[in-house]
């Protein structure tokens, strides 16, 4: 029976560079987007057994319609790779708005919270279930300290936070919880100067979703674990 993985932000980038390997992989892949438009072409592009789902992560109605259609269709999640994501300016502090914070923190740390507890009841029901987290080095706790990009580094340490309490919580449920940074890649969000292809900056995740190598509750660059 193929594995089932529901990817965030999957309509261009890293997002769609995920779904795509999953699905060369045999995994049955729920390839969902903000931009209806854009996650159906995407998904038609992709080879295999690629379903489309709309899915804005920082509203709760479209959450709740995605949640339905997955426990419709599918009955059951394997993997859920939260990816969907924003970048902030690079001001610091002092210097970014306090909306500017907020927005980035509702779809960057809300928007996995809300999606993963939407579901969490069809992970439950696998039994090898996996929540993949996109972060960032920049959220480290050491390179906070070298500031700017607010909004991005605090979303993205939160996220990291999260990862760890959800990995304790969920053990008893067999569910296990990473968070991961792909580096910075050549997308809308890295780039024309970014160093590294969306096939580099998916390759950890698509090892996360099917190792037994990785240890929950870890955060991971090149498949490799790197510090808090």
């Amino acid at each position: 029976m193929a594995r089932i993985a529901a990817v965030t932000g999957a309509g261009k980038g890293i997002g769609l560079e995920i779904a795509r390997q999953l699905a060369a992989l045999k995994f049955t892949v729920i390839l969902t987007a903000r931009n209806e438009g854009q996650g159906k072409t995407a998904a038609a592009g992709l080879t295999g057994d690629v379903h489309f789902i709309p899915l804005d992560v920082t509203d709760d109605a479209s959450i709740s319609r995605f949640a339905s259609r997955v426990e419709a269709d599918f009955g059951r999640l394997d993997v859920l790779v939260n990816n969907a994501g924003i970048i902030s300016t690079p001001a610091g502090f002092s210097s970014s708005s306090t909306q500017e914070i907020l927005k980035v923190m509702e779809t960057n740390l809300s928007g996995p919270v809300r999606v993963t507890k939407s579901v969490l009841h069809l992970l439950k029901k696998s039994s090898d279930g996996r929540v993949i987290h996109l972060s960032s080095g920049m959220g480290s706790q050491k390179d906070l300290q070298t500031g700017g990009y607010t909004g991005y580094r605090l979303s993205k340490w939160s996220l990291n936070g999260l990862t760890q309490l959800m990995a304790a919580d969920l053990k008893p449920d067999r569910i296990q919880v990473f968070s991961m940074c792909p580096g910075w890649v050549k997308t809308d969000m890295g780039g024309s100067a970014a160093p590294r292809s969306v096939e580099q900056g998916a390759d950890t995740a698509i090892w996360l979703a099917t190792s037994s190598e990785p240890v929950s509750g870890g955060f991971y660059r090149d498949r490799k674990p790197i510090s808090w």
